[in-house]
């Protein structure tokens, strides 16, 4: 029997006490209609054909293949599918839509976003290709009928029924999320994650570049029949708008970008509230040019769904200095507390909490403390020296990697990372970046993440995976460019150090999988072909056409190695002018993060105590957490006579009445079941490719099936390109 971290063996009686439906919740768990199951983001099922009883019985029913992985390994599929009225819809990893039969698995149709690009040089394997799911409408007399989903900076309108853009929906059957943000960009937007719809109107939120040139990134919302914006909310308030007294730099909202909701959002339709997360503000690691509290960034938001109004917040993170986004659309959910039942909006973090709060006042459904914190900055830096912790419930994750959480899987690993250990200066959570370091535990993936938490609509229990992985954060002086190099790949080395570096590092070495190197760039590829990439993206990377051309042209003339004599266009030789970046009022981020570093061993083992990833059951009634088991396995470890360790995880769990928790998310490439109330491992089955994704589940003519979309890609995993469903 395969060991099991336990915090309780079985359910508290609160949950027992409480295992009944609200009896104003109408939402129909029966099917999976939208992103995370429903627009409460539950990720639960009412279905309960498939139980710890019958289980052993559960095998593969249909898989779909799209055959457009990347054999580089470096494309993925995060999709959590819908299923309407019989029909599967869902993307591929070069974001091409589909329409499945739901039963059989057979392609209805097929829509290409590269197909209607008429650039000469497109190239379909050049954009950003992460989407999470697709948001599905319908006229009250179901004849018109509309599938938004993402690619990059478009928002595609596509007719369920024909699987052909909507001619007279925005611009041509799209959205563009580059307009109407309120000022001329410079970096990239690519919408990741679905909207939501309330009636007839579209919200959406998009990810920003995360380094000083952020865009803005408004709330937006649309009209679902032209494609018309309906209503803006500035997550980086305006003069006269409420939080724009909470910044010093009273011109930041001209220039600072970020603060942005890239992890989707929740609905309460009986209320008409949408409940937004957001992300730091731009510049993650540095925030000189931005301090002050920062609202609207690390909050979330209640607002009108219909006309954008505020309505309350609450800031999870102030004057952020970790990458501490709200990595997840919120929870809805009913419980009874002092004898009064509850609605509730339950949020997950990155560093491993469960924020609750009363879904229209705001106000805390348990005591969330400001508690000291470090402030010990770097130069020119004012760190917040409060930061709330909840006192319930429970956290999900450790909170702590002290000497002795150094792993010990063996001698030599031991004695590898104490040494890699004692080099990174602070422990403190929060403690403020610096160039001695500090560690990020739960690492900058998390804890929670993009994944979400399944709530059981019955017994209000929450099911979140974590990943219990440190990154150490370590700070260096932006390097200085030479004064006296005045060629054209003298400022492609300035600009590049201004927009690059954080990601792929001084040395250009990248982080291994996730980024990679740019060494050598010069024999893989010609300056049209890295232009390409620069202007469309490529695998994880987004693209950056904002950038402008003169700048692209001097930074590839850095990465290059183009001789100045055959540099063309600004600031070459023989009569061009030199780059002329665009003035900002803030000036330049003197520190950046030397790079994205995971505490790995030389095997590529987490450098801490197992467990390394969990699946964990929080009790949202008394706070209390019920039970913690590993998510994942290695099996060379397992052979060794080491205890199920867990692995990095990406992608989450669906629970269901029928009494099982369903999810993927492992490095090992399988799909597992556990018992709800225990969290016994009951079942598991191997997937073609890591399942980074949530499961869909959904029941049609008495049978459930749960499919989950298998890209891997990640960490070092084989890319996919299918989809696997399971049923009795």
């Amino acid at each position: 029997m395969k060991p099991v971290y336990l915090a309780l063996s079985a359910l508290s009686l609160s949950v027992l006490l409480n295992a009944c439906n609200s009896p104003g919740n109408k939402t129909d768990y029966k099917g999976w209609g939208t992103y995370a199951g429903s627009k409460d983001g539950a990720r639960y099922s009412s279905s309960e054909v498939i139980t710890p009883q019958n289980i052993a019985g559960l095998k593969q029913a249909w898989a779909y293949s799209s055959g457009d992985r990347d054999t580089a390994n470096r494309t993925q599929n995060q999709c959590n599918p819908i299923m309407v009225d019989g029909v599967l819809y869902g993307s591929t990893p070069k974001l091409k839509l589909f329409a499945l039969d739901a039963v059989s698995g057979k392609q209805h149709w097929l829509f290409d976003p590269a197909a209607l690009d008429t650039a000469a040089k497109f190239n379909p394997m050049f954009y950003y290709k992460v989407n999470r799911g697709v948001v599905y409408w319908q006229d009250d007399n179901g004849g018109n009928k509309r599938i938004f989903y993402n690619v990059g900076d478009k928002v595609y309108c596509i007719d369920a029924a024909t699987g052909k853009p909507v001619a007279n929906f925005g611009k041509g059957g799209y959205l563009d999320m580059t307009e109407n943000v309120g000022r001329v960009i410079h970096s990239f937007v690519a919408s990741t994650t679905p909207g939501v719809i309330y009636k007839d109107v579209l919200v959406m939120g998009v990810r920003v570049s995360e380094s000083e040139d952020a865009a803005p990134a408004p709330i937006r919302a649309y009209d679902v029949l032209t494609g018309k914006l309906r209503w803006s909310f500035n997550t980086i308030p305006h003069p006269g708008e409420l939080g724009y007294d909470t910044w010093e730099n009273k011109d930041a909202w001209k220039y600072l970008g970020g603060a942005n909701n890239w992890s989707g959002m929740s609905v309460d339709e009986q209320r008409g509230i949408v409940y937004i997360p957001t992300g730091s503000v731009g510049g993650d690691f540095y925030g000189g040019n931005r301090k002050g509290q920062n609202l609207f960034a690390n909050s979330l938001i209640a607002l009108n769904a219909v006309t954008g109004k505020y309505i309350w917040h609450y800031q999870f993170v102030h004057h952020d200095l970790w990458d501490r986004d709200l990595p997840a659309n919120p929870n809805l959910v009913t419980i009874t507390k002092d004898g009064k039942e509850i609605d509730a909006v339950a949020q997950i973090t990155k560093h491993g909490y469960v924020f609750m709060f009363d879904r229209e006042t705001g106000k805390p459904i348990f005591p969330i403390k400001e508690t000291p914190v470090p402030t010990n900055g770097l130069p020119g830096e004012a760190p917040w020296p409060t930061q709330p912790i909840p006192t319930l419930p429970e956290p999900f994750a450790r909170q702590k990697f002290e000497p002795e959480d150094v792993t010990d899987i063996s001698p030599e690993a031991h004695k590898e990372m104490m040494e890699k250990y004692l080099k990174v200066k602070y422990r403190a959570k929060f403690s403020p970046p610096s160039k001695d370091g500090g560690w990020i535990f739960p690492g900058f993936d998390g804890g929670g993440e993009w994944g979400g938490a399944a709530v059981d609509q019955q017994t209000k229990v929450l099911y979140v995976n974590s990943t219990e992985l440190p990154w150490a954060q370590v700070m260096i002086d932006v390097p200085k460019s030479d004064g006296n190099d005045h060629t054209l790949a003298g400022a492609g080395k300035a600009l590049y150090n201004q927009r690059c570096i954080s990601c792929h590092g001084a040395d250009l070495k990248g982080n291994g999988s996730t980024i990679p190197a740019l060494l050598n760039l010069e024999k893989k590829y010609t300056e049209a072909q890295a232009k390409n990439i620069i202007d469309n993206g490529r695998n994880m990377m987004p693209s950056f056409k904002a950038i402008p051309d003169g700048e692209k042209k001097a930074i590839l003339a850095f990465l290059l190695k183009i001789p100045e004599k055959e540099a063309t266009g600004p600031a070459g030789r023989g009569g061009a002018t030199p780059v002329a970046a665009e003035k900002s009022a803030l000036p330049p981020a003197p520190y950046t993060m030397a790079g994205y570093t995971r505490f790995l061993d030389k095997d590529g083992y987490p450098g801490i105590k197992p467990p390394w990833g969990t699946l964990n059951a929080v009790d949202l009634t008394s706070g209390k957490l019920l039970w913690k088991v590993p998510l994942g396995e290695y099996p060379e470890l397992t052979k060794r006579g080491i205890p199920i360790t867990g692995t990095e995880t990406y992608g989450g769990p669906l629970v269901t009445k029928g009494g099982l928790v369903f999810i993927a998310a492992t490095k090992d490439e399988k799909i597992r079941a556990f018992d709800k109330k225990t969290g016994k491992q009951l079942w598991e089955a191997k997937l073609p490719a890591a399942g980074y994704a949530t499961p869909a589940c959904y029941e049609i003519d008495g049978r459930q099936y749960i499919v989950i979309a298998c890209g891997g890609g990640k960490i070092g995993s084989k890319s996919g390109d299918s989809y696997v469903a399971f049923a009795l």
